[in-house]
């Protein structure tokens, strides 16, 4: 069945032209509800990809590129029992809020977007999405940033001032900071590519967990990994794990997944494209796989 129908998907472009106001409206309506649920863990939606260039699923390069199918899939998934919530750009959330999918769900808005998939400037990464006063207006329960470091990148030093930035201005508002630390390099071709050692990844972690005048709101936002344990030892935050494009390893990460959350302080996932375009299309199937490994 087809939950972004014509009649939907046309007044929500109707909308979008003659009634703008109404986004700031229901906002200010949407119900909330606390960041934890009862068993304190959390089932997030992940789809602010496209605002960084990345379109691209598994063979697929624009497999993103057709906004109502991203909605269509998006909505699918939100209304999966044990979903708690979403994290966006302000395009698409304001879209889901328009179309009045985000009562009582958590809600984390994407801030640094400019760091271009390919570009020049990838690890000079600015925010050109939401900012902390932008998520307070909002009424969002929290704002998310990526942290990529390259330490031969002159970029990223202007990230981390960038993160610094949004982690004390989300904190004086009481507003969960979630920061996703991935070390990477560039390759011999000039690519940017995200290390998996884990050597790297826990040196990342260590300089992520430190940013800002308090980590009081700092949560992260962190891989998958075949040893957990080591990877979590390395902080103290709460922590969410990522999903990424796992092409045709999706078994696995639901496998490494599941291992992690036998850790107190990780405490659930934030998950994409690994559950909006799986292979088999069963968008249903595999968000409820993530829910039941995060919720039991």
């Amino acid at each position: 069945m087809t939950l972004i129908t014509d009649s939907r998907y046309e007044h929500l472009l109707r909308t979008r032209a003659h009634n703008p106001e109404l986004i700031a409206e229901k906002a200010a309506l949407r119900k909330r509800r606390s960041l934890l649920g009862v068993d304190g863990k959390m089932v997030i939606v992940a789809i602010d990809h496209p605002a960084r260039r990345i379109l691209k699923v598994g063979a697929d390069p624009l497999a993103m590129a057709d906004r109502r199918d991203v909605l269509e899939r998006t909505v699918r998934a939100l209304r999966r029992p044990g979903v708690d919530g979403l994290l966006a750009t302000p395009d698409i959330a304001e879209d889901l809020l328009l179309l009045d999918e985000l009562e009582e769900k958590v809600v984390f808005g994407s801030m640094n977007r400019g760091g271009l998939t390919g570009s020049a400037w990838e690890l000079s990464d600015r925010i050109t999405g939401y900012d902390p006063v932008g998520i307070e207006r909002a009424g969002w329960e929290g704002g998310k940033m990526l942290l990529r470091l390259d330490y031969e990148d002159p970029g990223t030093e202007t990230t981390i001032q960038v993160c610094v930035s949004a982690v004390n201005g989300l904190a004086e508002r009481g507003l969960v900071a979630l920061v996703e630390p991935l070390p990477a390099r560039h390759t011999e071709s000039g690519k940017v590519s995200v290390l998996t050692e884990m050597d790297a990844v826990v040196e990342a972690i260590a300089i992520a967990s430190a940013l800002g005048n308090t980590t009081a709101y700092t949560w992260l936002k962190l891989p998958a990994v075949a040893d957990p344990e080591r990877m979590m030892a390395a902080t103290t935050l709460p922590s969410l794990l990522l999903g990424g494009d796992p092409g045709d390893r999706a078994s696995e990460l639901l496998d490494s997944w599941r291992s992690a959350m036998t850790i107190p302080h990780v405490r659930g996932l934030v998950a994409g494209r690994s559950l909006l375009f799986p292979d088999d299309g069963q968008v249903e199937r595999w968000v409820d796989a993530a829910v039941e490994i995060v919720h039991g």
